[in-house]
């Protein structure tokens, strides 16, 4: 490999990136001015650098010319960093002898053509000179990976992702918060466009996740902390109690049977309160693992002491039920983590025009999906609070997306399956079903068809965004709803009576998002939603190595595209795992012991715990597998003893020097 010895010879390649640059800056004259620069011994223009032909440009001039470091002047470094220091190593130069001037987004894509971003772009030119003059070379370093993954969340995204690793022969810890696997899926009754069964195509993976030798499932539990880096995760996971006994439980639920709380008041979860349950239940009949849980909000036992314990008599056998259990947290290490935690649903609430919470014949999406569900409060018929069956139901779309007085952005899902409950609610009751759109937005497999097949069903579809609900006066012994809606293809308002109004609500990052964003340190979009490393080139990836997103927690979608999505964060957490050794990038903090007065400054603000205070030298030390090499140690350091290789004080003075060189 050529070393940074001796004289020093750079290469400049500046990239049209089609029109993208060469639109607004003349490269061919920031190729000329690059090779006027102190130690430049060629600069060159080219279409696409990132292309092979372009790659093989920088090999050639590195065998031709001797170069020992090379620039590039084109785009992000967040995008093609990784390209060109691997072209650096394949030509025999250190991969890290490589600066970036980004005269893309920080000069053709933010100023207009002319001579202002002309200098601008080869102030960016000279400083990246100036800065790959004076860097180092640096080799990275490389840590064994501990063969097993943690998935957190154990919904389709999660259950996918476990399966497809745990079948590959990787060990993988399923960690889901709530009583059961399943996630929202497993209130549904049916999927859109097929019509297929929901519970026939979710409970064999439930069951196949129970059965599998290499998952470990730890379902009522929760995420406390994670620290270490990618290869070698530690991860804490604090342990619900049950106040069952999992080793011990069977799952007769002669518990439940047995339990005297007769009163049947509390709202049942799982039916989002359609349905009552006892203090312990089961969440729903295929729960995975199929273990009853004790609320202990409800339980008499547990809130007072004063109950007959019937149920501990119906379990004299086994003697599962513990009234004594406490939380605890168990620990395991990862090599890799996928994140799949869904979403949740948007409350309709504070839009108050709707009526929802205001008229008991205002239902949201989901609650409807558990009335048609055949193991849900009503067996699967559609039928109203006070019994009724409904002879006109109201289906509104966009209910909390598309709107700027909640989410600006499209559900994706929400049209199919208002469509799908509009073809269900007909066919299992005769009534008549109005849809109140703004567009419908079917681009799927099979979708389009499925909207006119509907259509063709006698459903009405009226365009226009509902503008209020009000009560219509009673008839007799129906109480209905008058909906005010603005028919924009017939251009009038139209007043349409329905005994049921359906709230098409849309998605929303799932409860406890930001503290777990926290945890992994990783980036949120504006909604909320985690945030990919790459939308198109690294879909699944996220800034944080090693951790991968799928599902929904990433953004709204459906059940196909979440299932792939699971398998493609499942195939890069594979390809990590089975590479066996993972390097890390050597643009690490150190600590200069000479200089440093163990302050402690930088202990407390690294995100990374990667520095401990040494008691006996009195001076910090940084781990090198945990440090990330974000800075903030090297700028929170108060006598400069904290050093960050690639961004040392001569690198950024030499980078200033040559902006202001021009």
């Amino acid at each position: 490999m050529v070393q940074a010895t001796g004289e020093i010879r750079v290469g400049v390649y500046v990239c049209h990136c089609g029109t993208n640059i060469a639109a607004t800056l003349d490269v061919a004259e920031l190729a000329q001015y690059a090779s006027t620069l102190a130690h430049v011994q060629v600069a060159r223009d080219y279409k696409y650098m990132c292309s092979e032909p372009g790659q093989d440009l920088i090999k050639e001039d590195v065998a031709r010319y001797g170069l020992n470091r090379v620039v590039v002047a084109a785009c992000s470094p967040h995008l093609h960093e990784s390209t060109f220091r691997r072209v650096l190593r394949e030509a025999g130069v250190n991969p890290y002898l490589l600066a970036i001037a980004n005269i893309r987004e920080h000069v053709a894509w933010t100023a207009p053509a002319g001579p202002v971003a002309q200098t601008r772009a080869r102030a960016q030119i000279a400083a990246a000179v100036a800065r790959v003059a004076v860097q180092k070379p640096l080799t990275p370093r490389s840590y064994p990976v501990v063969p097993r993954v943690l998935v957190i969340g154990g919904g389709i995204a999660g259950i996918q992702a476990a399966l497809t690793l745990a079948d590959a022969g990787k060990e993988v810890i399923l960690v889901e918060r709530e009583p059961t696997i399943g996630g929202h899926m497993a209130k549904f009754d049916k999927t859109f466009p097929t019509l297929d069964c929901a519970a026939c195509i979710l409970t064999p993976k439930m069951s196949a996740v129970k059965d599998h030798p290499n998952i470990k499932l730890l379902t009522f539990s929760e995420i406390q902390e994670v620290t270490g880096s990618v290869g070698r995760f530690l991860v804490r996971v604090l342990r619900k109690p049950r106040y069952i006994r999992e080793d011990l439980c069977v799952g007769c639920l002669q518990c439940i049977e047995a339990c005297l709380f007769k009163a049947l008041k509390i709202p049942n979860e799982f039916d989002l309160g359609l349905s009552k349950r006892k203090p312990i239940y089961l969440p729903f009949p295929q729960a995975v693992p199929r273990l009853p849980v004790i609320d202990p909000q409800t339980c008499l036992r547990l809130r007072t002491g004063k109950c007959k314990q019937t149920c501990l008599e119906a379990c004299t056998d086994r003697k599962a039920i513990d009234f004594e259990q406490q939380e605890w947290v168990e620990e395991y290490e990862v090599g890799a983590i996928i994140v799949a935690t869904g979403f949740r649903t948007f409350d309709p609430t504070p839009l108050a025009y709707y009526g929802y919470g205001r008229f008991p014949e205002v239902y949201t999406a989901l609650e409807v999906e558990r009335l048609l569900n055949a193991a849900g409060p009503t067996g699967g018929e559609v039928l109203l609070r006070d019994g009724a069956k409904p002879q006109a139901v109201g289906i509104v779309h966009c209910v909390g997306s598309r709107d700027r007085n909640a989410h600006p952005y499209c559900s994706r899902v929400c049209c199919m399956y208002a469509i799908k409950l509009a073809h269900l609610i007909r066919e299992r009751t005769g009534a008549d079903v109005f849809n109140f759109y703004i567009d419908i937005r079917a681009p799927g497999k099979g979708f389009e068809e499925f909207y006119e097949r509907v259509q063709k069903e006698g459903v009405h579809f009226v365009r226009g965004k509902v503008g209020e609900v009000e009560r219509l006066a009673d008839n007799g012994d129906r109480r209905r709803l008058l909906v005010t809606v603005e028919d924009t293809l017939v251009g009038r308002v139209r007043k349409i009576p329905v005994d049921m109004l359906i709230l098409a609500v849309a998605l929303e990052p799932a409860e406890g998002a930001e503290e777990l964003r926290k945890l992994l340190h990783l980036s949120c979009s504006s909604e909320g939603f985690f945030l990919e490393k790459h939308p198109k080139l690294a879909p699944v990836n996220t800034a944080s190595d090693g951790i991968f997103v799928a599902g929904a927690c990433q953004g709204p979608k459906d059940i196909p595209d979440t299932v792939a999505q699971a398998d493609a964060a499942a195939a890069q957490a594979l390809a990590l795992i089975d590479h066996g050794v993972v390097e890390t990038e050597p643009n690490i903090a150190w600590v200069n012991e000479g200089v440093c007065s163990g302050c402690r400054v930088c202990v407390s603000l690294c995100p990374f715990g990667a520095i401990t205070p040494d008691e006996e030298k009195q001076v910090a030390v940084i781990d090198p597998a945990l440090c990330k090499g974000c800075g903030t140690c090297v700028a929170a350091c108060p006598s400069g003893a904290a050093q960050q290789d690639l961004f040392s004080t001569a690198e950024i003075l030499a980078e200033i020097e040559g902006i202001l060189s021009v």
